[in-house]
């Protein structure tokens, strides 16, 4: 029997089901953003490194609770965490044909013009959807102290950061969870069960709610429209595999992380 015989057969998710597990991983990630931060943080304008660190470590348990949260929900529904159990209710298989349900290995290919333009989309259109998003929802704006970007902004954080390996220890754990976390959740536990309610456009609503889960960055909810729709949903969707949404989200990361290589080394 196809995984995608055996997904179709699985009960689907009501409406408040699939709200339940959104909010299930999104107030935490608002709660650790917006409550816990400032409590931890008392000034981050004079030690900006500091808080850039803090706000990581503090996302990254947020992000490490979608990735349990998500194994937690397939042990509840499916009785156990043996590894061909989490990879069927996950859909962790190769691509399938949407004709026949058929994993191809060609299909793998199909990541390439995905990954094409995730990157045209992060690097031409991303900064002027934020922008807009921003002036449209000024109560959006991103905080003082709530960026990272200060320590590429600062040539003396940046130099602080020279063979600090741990800092790039820091950076892999958390874009481990980033992708694995949210993939996972929205791509393996929901996107399978949301077709009950939404039909042939569960996809659409699956990227949706990926964008409004970023109340912990409001700011970016704009430009996460796109991105979980067409980059992400859509082809963990079509071709009934959440590796595609996996690889697809793990691009930007893999990016970042040769940049933190390079500001170690010194190279930057």
């Amino acid at each position: 029997m196809s995984t995608q015989e055996t997904t179709s057969k699985q009960d689907q998710y009501t409406l408040w089901q699939i709200l339940g597990i959104w909010a299930l991983a999104t107030v935490p990630m608002g709660i650790l953003s917006w409550i816990v931060y400032p409590a931890v943080v008392n000034d981050s304008k004079s030690n900006p490194l500091t808080s850039s660190i803090t706000r990581i470590v503090l996302l990254t348990i947020g992000l490490a609770w979608l990735f349990f949260l998500s194994l937690l929900i397939v042990r509840r529904e499916e009785g156990d965490l043996r590894w061909r159990t989490v990879k069927r209710r996950l859909r962790l298989n190769a691509p399938q044909d949407p004709r026949t349900g058929d994993t191809r290995r060609r299909l793998w290919l199909w990541v390439i013009p995905f990954i094409i333009g995730n990157l045209a989309w992060g690097v031409a259109i991303t900064p002027y959807a934020e922008k807009l998003w921003v002036a449209i929802f000024p109560f959006f704006a991103e905080p003082p102290g709530y960026s990272s970007a200060v320590i590429f902004e600062s040539q003396e954080i940046m130099n602080r950061l020279v063979g600090a390996w741990w800092f790039f220890g820091l950076i892999l754990v958390s874009s481990v969870f980033n992708v694995l976390g949210e993939e996972f959740l929205l791509r393996g536990v929901l996107l399978p069960k949301m077709e009950g309610v939404f039909g042939r456009w569960s996809w659409v609503v699956n990227g949706a709610l990926f964008a409004f889960y970023h109340v912990h960055q409001p700011w970016t909810i704009a430009a996460n429209v796109i991105l979980g729709v067409f980059i992400l949903a859509f082809p963990s969707w079509r071709f009934r595999s959440t590796w595609m949404g996996v690889i697809l989200h793990s691009v930007e990361n893999v990016v970042f992380g040769f940049v933190i290589i390079g500001i170690i080394l010194g190279l930057v």
